[in-house]
This record gives structure tokens, sequence and C-alpha cells, in this order.
């Protein structure tokens, strides 16, 4: 066996391992490292003498460096003992019963309000999803040491706390899981259109948070807001293969050939969107509802746009943000004609409510060109180039910015 045969395994089994451990030791942190040690003994010893169950091998291998460590630890005598005569391990002991509840409330610990954003997206892709350091640099383009001390950092956050390896009570679950959804959505938003770099899409990224949204479904069938998430990041991704040509440039969405769209995804956004349509839609439902609107669409002179509109004034009603109303001023423009989008621009321009983002003066501009009023048009698309850390956008904007003469 091979590290990419190491990698795969523990890719699908790292969340259900260490969920198990933490449930078995009480301790977050000693169960993650504990899981590490154990892929990287596999990765010496895999080659020279496969396993016949990669899976379970990994499990008592983990679970045996989780009890060497309690050893160590005189404070935990009491646990050591419990977990010692529980004896060891076979590929079969994880219990049926109650993992998908830990693997739930791995989500919840990751995800926990103690811990700052950073520390939550790295924590959640590195002990759910099963990413390396290396890997979660590479997605966010940090150094691999940042994203190590986020980790640590993370971890001795819980222990600090006291955060318990338990399901959140009803009533406060539902209060946790937008926090738990707010990791996924920023995950697949880094993938979906990355914030710095040179390459405007990270589909591994992205496809890693609909696996995690997916299983999340899987947990959490009755909660309307995970499979509008679901739904949304189906109905985006499912665009990727159009959004880029064969040299990774961008392509607009009135250029994109629609034929390349990923109609398997589509469908599968649709399906999710309609479970997240039983009890109302909320933000993500929202959202996945305009996704839903242009995946529907045969060209962009032939989208809904009323709709969107529509769409996104709802958007801003129950989640109000100046993104929304900036998305629902390109509705708008296309909707009513440029003119009106631009008052609505102008609006968030006055009010200074999205300083230093690129893609204020990215719409003006859109919207100034089509009025004819080219030298502003001009002048807004050079300044949202210069305010965009990703190289592949900032292209696509100089040259747009170069063809209003």
């Amino acid at each position: 066996m091979h590290a990419a045969d190491v990698e795969a395994v523990w890719r699908i089994e790292s969340a259900r391992i260490v969920a198990a451990l933490t449930r078995f030791t009480g301790d977050f942190g000693l169960a993650e490292d504990a899981a590490q040690e154990a892929v990287a003994e596999a990765l010496v010893s895999w080659p020279l003498d496969p396993p016949a169950n990669p899976a379970g091998w990994l499990r008592a291998t983990a679970r045996r460096r989780a009890i060497d460590a309690i050893r160590r630890r005189t404070a935990l005598h009491d646990r050591y003992a419990l977990l010692a005569a529980d004896g060891e391990p076979g590929p079969g002991d994880a219990d049926p019963d109650r993992i998908d509840d830990d693997v739930l409330a791995l989500m919840f610990v990751s995800c926990h309000p103690v811990l700052s954003r950073e520390s939550r997206v790295a924590l959640t892709l590195r002990v759910v999803g099963g990413l390396t350091s290396e890997e979660i640099a590479r997605a966010f383009l940090v150094p691999v040491p940042t994203v190590q001390a986020r980790i640590t950092r993370g971890k001795k956050t819980i222990a600090a706390a006291g955060v318990p390896f338990e399901l959140p009570a009803a009533g406060e679950r539902r209060e946790r899981l937008g926090g738990v959804l707010s990791v996924l959505y920023v995950i697949f938003t880094e993938g979906s259109t990355a914030t710095s770099g040179e390459q405007l899409l990270r589909p591994d990224v992205a496809y890693e948070a609909i696996r995690l949204a997916r299983t999340l479904a899987a947990l959490l069938p009755d909660e309307p807001e995970v499979h509008g998430l679901l739904a949304l990041c189906e109905l985006t991704a499912a665009r990727f293969p159009a959004r880029t040509g064969p040299d990774g440039a961008p392509i607009l969405l009135e250029d994109q050939d629609r034929r390349r769209w990923d109609f398997s995804a589509i469908h599968r956004g649709l399906a999710a969107l309609a479970k997240a349509s039983a009890r109302g839609l909320g933000p993500y439902g929202l959202q996945a509802a305009i996704a839903a609107t242009h995946a529907a669409a045969p060209s962009v002179g032939e989208t809904d746009w009323d709709r969107i509109v529509v769409l996104y004034e709802a958007l801003g009603r129950v989640a109000p943000s100046p993104v929304v109303e900036l998305n629902r001023a390109v509705a708008v423009g296309m909707a009513s004609g440029p003119a009106q989008g631009l008052a609505i621009v102008d609006e968030l321009v006055a009010a200074d409510r999205l300083p230093g983002s690129h893609l204020v003066p990215t719409v003006r501009g859109e919207l100034l060109a089509r009025l004819g009023r080219h030298p502003e048009a001009r002048a807004e698309l050079e300044l949202a180039a210069r305010l965009c850390a990703n190289q592949r956008e900032r292209s696509v904007l100089l040259r747009k910015a170069a063809a209003l003469g």
C-alpha cells in the first residue's frame, strides 16, 4: 500500500476515529493527537505489511496510542483503568448505535463558539475532514506553522473551557448549528472563489465542504438549513466545469458554455432545496433558490431576474448584510436597468458599508459601463483590480478596464 492509500482511508475514517477516541478518553486534543500518530505509523508500516482491514487497523492503533498517552498522565489513572478493562479493540468494535452521534458531536466541538473563526475552520478540516496541516495551509494560502498554531490553540482553548464531548441539548443545538453551517460555508466559499492567489477555483476545498455538508445533512435530516446549505453548495459547484478555461482563466457567467455545467450536481442541489423548502427557506435556502434560478436559465438574458430580486429582498430581511445588498443591486440592474442598480451601490458607498472591498468598485464599474459612462467605469474597475488579491480576478478586471478605452 502507498501513501495515497493511507490518505484515502484516513479521509473516510478520520471523523469516526477521532470521535470514538474522544468519547472513550474524554479528551479531544489527546484523541486527535493519537489519531495522527496512527496515520504516521501507517505511512511507515502499510507499504511493508498491508493490513487486511485498514480502517480497523487505524482504529486499533489510534486507541493504543491514546492508552499509552493516558498511562503517562498520572491524573488520569482512573480513566486508563476503564479503558484497559475494555480490552483491545477488534476491527469491528465501533458502536454502530453511537457513531453518528459521535461524528455530529465532533462537528459541534470543532465549531464551538469559544474558538476563533480561523481555529474553527482549521479544526473542522483537520479532525472532521481529515486534511493535513499542509493541505489546509495550501487551501487558505497561509504558512503551515500558522495552521498548526491555530489547531494547537483551538485544542488548548477547548480543554481550558472544559467543552464536553457531547451533543448540545436540543434547544442549544439549533442555536449552535448556525456556527457549524457558517464554518462549512466559509470553507466552500474559499474553494468556489479563492480570496487570493493564482487560482480562481480550489475545487478540492469546495468538494470537501460539500462532503461535510452531506454528512451533516445525513446526521440532521430534519434541519432545513442544513439542506439549504447543501443545495447552495451543489448548485454553485455545478458551474465549476464552465467557470474557467483550459489555462485556468475565469469565464464570466454570460460567456459560459452551460452545456458544461454538472447536471447531476444540479439535480442533487434541487433535491436538497426541496427538502429545505419544507418549512420555509432560511438564509442558505434563499441563496440556494437564487442559484437554482440561474441553473434553470438557458442564458443570462433569459434569467428570471425579477425572481432573483425578490429572493435577495427576502434574504436581506432574514440575513441583512452589505454583500447581500450589493448582490441585490446587480439583480436590480439586470431586471430594471443599470441606473436603478447604481443607485443602490451609491448608497452603499455613501454609507461606507464595504470599505476596502474590491466588490463594490467591480459592480459600480460594470453598471457605469452599461450606462455609457466609460471614463468613470474604467476608474472603478482599475480601483477594483488594485484591491483584488486574486490574480485571476484581477486580470479580468484589468482587461475590462482596458476595453473601455
